[in-house]
């Protein structure tokens, strides 16, 4: 029954892509993707309006995300992990500090303080950084420049599967020559209840984010901006992972200059400079049965800089970005014998590892003609890694002696994409290539465990530089009421790396199976493909599907880890005056070609039914929004893919919102 579903709802939505024909309705599509984000504007269109920034990312077809529990998913980008991709907020480089990946970019920033996330795929988000996967910049809200005006927002909500509590405010202010902005944001959630009530234990959360953004015009074509967010989450639960996490805590901030027009050709330049500052600790004082306890903390500072400058000539549109950061990222471990008589252990997991980046970034977006259009882009970068720790230097020498303290290398990244557009119909292609760096724990990681394969991981300084060749196309029909946009995308990616097993050495977490050192293997393929369909069946009624596949081998045709099996979403929805409601459906085929090298097994396909409903109405100048929805009606217990260890989703959940504006 599941898999006829999926089969009608994609012959429906191509069917009705070939009816009602407007030949004047052609809107041009940009190269990258956005997810609209934030509270402070009321939509009635949101099916829930304070979810966490990783159920909005997950709307996007190139996004999947990696479950660990209920807080702080990893985001998969062409089914790619953190490593081969891009993460930043407002275009600065953000590292988390956890060697466990609980804490990425993405779990430091809130709704609250968001506008959307632009998502560049492959080599188009080299503007960032260098990557293989592509980008996610995750766009501040700003209250921006214009009459005297105050406004204000609360939010509040509630899910009754973990018992959460949201409460949110904001304050906004704005004039001719000044603006700035503040919001707060929180949850508290309690243990989630999977499928058929059972009770996932370590599944907690609290968590607080504060930001902050000003602005003042020092002229006509002259504005300076400062912005700060903190974010701190306490008592997080981890249940696929041996430890929880008792304190993660962000500190994040910038100031930009802009001037626009710069001339009659350079149409706008803005420089930011910022600072961030990661704290992340480790905990296993609240699990039942420790054999040994550990402390394991971990640390990341980042300096950064960009300057952009954008021209534009007839048919030309210029962009030429200087970047560059210094990170320092250290974690340690401390261990504690049950005997006290003994002496502590103590070791640097990540050895005071400081990464210096300075890269340019070109692009020329142009048209050819009428009707198509030609955007190439390069960059190339200096990367530099240093051990600081002489110390943690001295423990990699043991699995390498003759490695020196300092590795540089050169990083660049080439890619052109051409679009045509004729009456309603757009098609496009593109390739390129790019290599990347490998991450402070690909490098220089000292027996970072992997729960899931139950080995523990030694970096290895001398990895080459990973690098891709990668293929895209997209074909898309667009009239005023019905869209269809057909997307894939090839990446041959060049010594890939992975952990393979070192024979001879035990590991050093208890029940570990044995040791991995990162290497490379020759190659790999990653191949990615979507389909996304609306139909305004009338007025009122609002049908969109997604559709999902996604294919890796490495080079001896064994299976790649974390790669999407058929993936589908459909919602329909109903907006009639003040009144909205929907209902959705989403789910995966069965996961059979699992990568059992990587410790994965096959995983049941599921299919789960959401429903909600809202009602948007105005008094005495206040916009209010409430919407009431039920998630998993069913109260179907599964996991998928994408789950560590395999830990189950949350069960049936009521859940209530409520925001107001004035």
């Amino acid at each position: 029954m599941k898999k006829n579903f999926v089969l009608i709802s994609i012959l429906i939505s191509v069917a009705a892509a070939a009816q009602n024909i407007n030949p004047d309705s052609l809107q041009h599509h940009s190269i990258q993707e956005v997810v609209v984000i934030g509270t402070n504007r009321i939509s009635a269109k949101d099916s829930k309006p304070l979810s966490s920034i990783d159920e909005y990312l997950q709307k996007s077809a190139k996004i999947e995300m990696i479950k660990r529990g209920a807080y702080a998913w990893e985001p998969l980008l062409n089914n790619m992990p953190t490593e081969r991709t891009v993460i930043a907020i407002d275009g600065m480089r953000i590292f988390g500090a956890c060697t466990d990946k609980m804490d990425p970019v993405t779990s430091y920033v809130e709704i609250s303080n968001l506008s959307e996330a632009e998502i560049s795929s492959g080599q188009a988000g080299t503007a960032h950084g260098n990557t293989i996967g592509g980008a996610i910049d995750l766009k501040r809200n700003r209250t921006g420049f214009g009459e005297k005006k105050w406004s204000f927002g609360v939010n509040s909500g509630f899910e009754s599967v973990n018992r959460q509590k949201i409460f949110g405010g904001s304050a906004a202010y704005k004039a001719p020559k000044f603006f700035a902005d503040f919001n707060v944001m929180s949850r508290d959630a309690d243990n989630y209840k999977a499928g058929g009530g059972a009770e996932v234990p370590y599944s907690q959360f609290r968590k607080i984010n504060f930001s902050g953004n000003s602005g003042v015009k020092l002229g006509d074509n002259k504005m300076l901006e400062a912005s700060v967010i903190y974010d701190k989450a306490t008592d997080v639960g981890y249940p696929a992972l041996p430890m929880d996490i008792s304190l993660a805590e962000a500190l994040i901030s910038s100031v930009k200059f802009q001037l626009v027009p710069v001339s009659d050709f350079f149409t706008n330049w803005d420089t930011k400079v910022y600072f961030n500052n990661i704290t992340h600790r480790m905990d296993d004082t609240k699990r039942p049965a420790v054999p040994i306890h550990m402390d394991m903390p971990g640390w990341s500072k980042t300096f950064g800089y960009f300057t952009n400058l954008n021209a534009e000539l007839p048919d030309h549109h210029f962009t030429v970005n200087l970047n560059g950061f210094s990170n320092l990222s250290t974690a340690e471990m401390t261990m504690y014998p049950a005997n006290s008589n003994e002496k502590l252990m103590f070791m640097y997991t990540w050895p005071q590892v400081r990464t210096l980046f300075q890269g340019i970034y070109l692009d020329d977006h142009f048209n050819l003609n009428g009707n198509s259009s030609l955007q190439i882009s390069g960059s190339l970068g200096f990367h530099s890694n240093k051990v600081e720790s002489e110390f943690g230097l001295n423990s990699l020498q043991i699995f390498y002696p003759e490695m020196d303290g300092q590795k540089n290398r050169l990083l660049k990244s080439i890619s052109a994409k051409y679009k045509y557009s004729v009456n309603m119909f757009e098609f496009g292609f593109g390739g390129g290539y790019g290599d990347r760096a490998p991450s402070v724990s690909e490098g220089y990681g000292f027996y970072l465990f992997n729960s899931s394969e139950k080995y523990d991981y030694v970096g290895n300084p001398n990895l080459n530089n990973e690098s891709s060749l990668e293929a895209n196309a997209f074909a898309a029909f667009k009239n005023e009421r019905v869209s269809v946009k057909l997307s894939s995308s090839y990446f041959h990616i060049s010594d890939y790396i992975v952990g393979k097993v070192i024979g001879g050495l035990v590991p050093m977490t208890i029940g570990g199976k044995g040791v991995k050192q990162y290497g490379s293997l020759d190659y790999a393929t990653i191949f990615n493909a979507d389909l996304n369909t609306q139909v305004q069946l009338f007025s009122f009624l609002k049908w969109n599907s997604q559709f999902t596949y996604a294919r890796g081998k490495d080079y001896s045709k064994e299976n790649l880890p974390f790669m999407s099996p058929l993936s589908y979403r459909s919602a329909l929805q109903f907006y009639k005056n003040k009144f909205s409601a929907e209902f959705s459906v989403f789910g995966n085929s069965r996961y059979r070609d699992f990568a059992d090298v990587y410790g994965e097994t096959e995983t049941p396909d599921y299919t789960i039914f959401n429903v909600n409903a809202g009602y948007q109405f105005s008094f005495n100048g206040v916009k209010v929004l409430t919407k009431i929805g039920v998630e998993n009606i069913f109260d179907r217990l599964y996991t998928s893919y994408a789950d560590w260890n395999k830990i189950p989703r949350p069960g049936r959940n009521f859940y209530l919102n409520l925001n107001l504006n004035f």
